[in-house]
């Protein structure tokens, strides 16, 4: 739509609820910043301005504080009231759009589901991009029934396993009265592809996340550090619960200096605090909450361990695995990490909420060094197939047939 008299650039609208730092988040960001500097023009369409969000690369804006010269509002919560600066970046860089309704627009639910409809429309008939990429559950079913009204190419994504994402009667009945019109429909798995009905598997491609560079490096050979780490949101999904657990009976023998070190943040960090002070191991248990440099944090760690109920395509694991550690992981439903597992050859899998087996797990690796060694060797290996230039390439290729067909 775009390619028209002065300007030949392709442009991407990718649209998302917001920047905080999230899997998803993080790969729309890497795929933002990559097309923009491939020569697209890109738009990043959020429903709100988060507290605390990724950086964007070559972004026109920046957040500001009320009063500053050229603030704009684009969110007035109480939580977050958040004002930002939309030309205090870079001239001609990454855009930045927000649909949110402010307190003014606001009146009955009735009129707010019909108003936030009727922005977004507003935001594509101004931005007329040539696509819109989607990510998550209910954006995904917010841009189909809005953009393609304005003749725009959409292509969603599922970033999780779907049953996740459209967990209500509600979220699945749109996804299905939505999906139809979806130019494409990009999953992180087999068994993802294989959860959606006939009709729309003929939609779906299979795409891996692109790493971040920084995960992309030689292996580290030398001691490793007699740590465990975990790298997710601290909730009941992501079940720490059952990792503290194991860990205490796994060393609770002959490993006794080993640790546990858990990164990241989220509703049940004091609830896992207490959890390890109840079982005696609470120094042996370290929370260290959101970090920077996540690699380097991990890459010396004797293992790591994923122990979701439900995954899509866990970025966490992959980055653990292209840095060469050990990895044990659940074996969530839609086949995330039997995508890039094969148990016992670069990694171990185990069942969902088996404390019996992720114990026995933590074990094996601790009690032999050489298999923990070899399957973090191993595990490397999956840089020749998620570096970011290999993945980006992908979805270049991928978006690029749909903005030509």
């Amino acid at each position: 739509m775009t390619e028209t008299g002065a300007s030949s650039k392709k442009h991407i609208a990718m649209y998302i609820g917001s920047l905080q730092k999230g899997g998803a988040e993080r790969v729309m960001v890497n795929l933002a910043e990559y097309f923009f500097e491939q020569g697209y023009k890109v738009t990043l369409v959020t429903t709100y301005l988060a507290k605390e969000e990724y950086e964007v690369k070559h972004a026109t804006w920046t957040r500001v504080p009320a009063g500053a010269d050229r603030a704009v509002l684009v969110a007035d919560t109480e939580e977050n009231p958040a004002w930002i600066d939309p030309e205090g970046g870079e001239k001609d860089g990454i855009g930045r759009v927000f649909s949110a309704l402010l307190k003014s627009e606001q009146k009955g639910r009735a009129h707010n589901l019909k108003a936030r409809s009727e922005k977004l429309r507003a935001i594509w008939r101004q931005l007329q991009p040539d696509l819109v990429l989607s990510f998550i559950g209910k954006n995904n079913i917010m841009a189909l029934s809005t953009a393609t009204r304005e003749g725009i190419k959409v292509v969603v994504s599922v970033r999780a396993d779907p049953d996740m994402e459209y967990d209500t009667f509600a979220l699945k009945s749109g996804m299905l009265s939505t999906f139809g019109k979806a130019s494409g429909i990009v999953v992180q798995s087999t068994g993802a592809k294989e959860w959606f009905p006939k009709f729309l598997q003929k939609k779906c491609i299979i795409l891996p996340n692109s790493v971040n560079p920084s995960f992309i490096r030689k292996r580290y050979f030398g001691d490793r550090e007699k740590r465990i780490v975990m790298v997710g949101r601290l909730d009941e999904n992501k079940n720490q619960a059952m990792v503290i657990e194991a860990f205490k009976e796994a060393t609770i023998d002959k490993y006794q200096d080993f640790r546990l070190v858990i990164y990241g943040d989220g509703p049940d960090r004091l609830k896992l605090q207490r959890k390890a002070e109840s079982l005696g191991i609470a120094s042996r248990v370290e929370f260290k909450g959101m970090v920077k440099h996540v690699a380097e944090h991990v890459e010396k760690s004797y293992m790591f361990i994923l122990a979701s109920s439900q995954e899509g395509m866990p970025n966490s694991l992959i980055e653990a695995m292209s840095l060469g550690v050990a990895c044990i992981s659940t074996d969530c439903p839609c086949g995330g990490p039997a995508d890039l597992i094969v148990d016992g050859i670069n990694g171990l899998l185990v069942p969902v909420k088996d404390t019996k087996a992720m114990t026995e797990a933590i074990r094996k690796l601790l009690d032999n060094k050489t298999l923990t060694d070899n399957l973090g060797a191993a595990a490397s290996k999956i840089q020749s197939k998620i570096a970011p230039d290999v993945v980006n390439q992908m979805w270049r290729d991928y978006l690029d047939g749909i903005m030509k067909g």
